[in-house]
């Protein structure tokens, strides 16, 4: 059973050190616009999980496992929107959410055979890279 909470957790602390080169707190209770407490609770879990490391000044920084787990659900996200636009003739500036949503239902295996379908592209539909995974 999944835990798309965990998932998104962990997404979120791999984009904001894309972006910002570290994380704390604060920076995942704005990203994912939800309070502090549920952002400390879950900090917790994912440390006891080994997803992530809390360390000086409250820096969050992903484990190797935690990167693994990001870079797969960036992936599913990213074939999503594809599949959206490129299948189904959506907008990309419309299919962000649902392939959220998404992203946590689809199995391994239906991502892996859209993937092909789609020729293994390199860039999603916003240019970003799509991460190589081993689904």
């Amino acid at each position: 059973m999944k835990n798309t909470a965990i998932e998104d957790y962990i997404t979120a602390v791999y984009r904001i050190e894309k972006n910002n080169g570290n994380t704390r707190s604060k920076d995942i209770v704005d990203y994912l616009k939800i309070g502090k407490s549920s952002v400390s609770e879950m900090i917790v879990k994912l440390v006891n999980l080994g997803m992530v490391e809390h360390g000086k000044y409250s820096t969050i920084t992903l484990t190797k496992k935690g990167k693994l787990l990001a870079t797969k659900v960036l992936f599913k996200h990213r074939v999503i929107e594809l599949f959206l636009t490129k299948m189904l003739d959506r907008n990309r500036n419309e299919v962000h959410q649902e392939a959220h949503v998404l992203e946590h239902a689809f199995s391994d295996q239906s991502i892996e055979k859209i993937y092909k379908i789609l020729g293994q592209p390199k860039k999603g539909v916003h240019g970003e890279e799509i991460p190589e995974v081993k689904l």
